[in-house]
């Protein structure tokens, strides 16, 4: 790693803590050549592949951004928002894959928008699953019932 003040490449890491859930590792260094202290950050990557085959950095901010148009006039804070797209991220990490296609990710956002506001959830469903007629929003209306009567853990 190399240091931002002399831009030598021999640094020594004094301390590495977890951060954001464990999915960084911040880590305090200190370079022999200035005696001056930096702290770094590691992520390990999350790329989501779209269909058109192009690949791109996963980004909180864009599930957040679509989420909002779904929650737009709902009682959903910001703070909500975060937390769902936080939330997102954890399950795409979780599969152990380093690239995850587009519709994973609008598949992991279902479950935690459902959770958050019905009404938000059915407006993304309808977008995400293609509706095309009312039987669709019939549908899905009843699979929503029927989660409240019979919940699953």
């Amino acid at each position: 790693m190399r240091c931002p003040f002399c831009r030598g490449s021999d640094s020594r890491v004094l301390d590495s803590r977890t951060t954001d859930d464990g999915a960084a590792i911040r880590r305090r260094r200190h370079c022999p050549g200035c005696d001056r202290r930096f702290t770094t950050q590691e992520t390990a990557l999350l790329s989501v592949l779209k269909r058109s085959g192009a690949s791109e950095s996963f980004r909180r901010d864009k599930v957040i951004s679509g989420v909002r148009k779904a929650c737009q006039g709902r009682p959903v804070s910001d703070d909500d928002l975060a937390l769902l797209a936080q939330s997102v991220e954890g399950a795409l990490r979780a599969t152990g894959s380093a690239e995850v296609p587009a519709h994973e990710v609008g598949r992991a956002i279902l479950g935690p928008l459902r959770v958050l506001d019905e009404v938000a959830y059915l407006r993304f469903a309808s977008v995400y699953r293609d509706f095309n007629c009312l039987d669709d929003f019939e549908t899905e209306i009843s699979a929503l019932r029927d989660h409240q009567l019979n919940p699953s853990p």
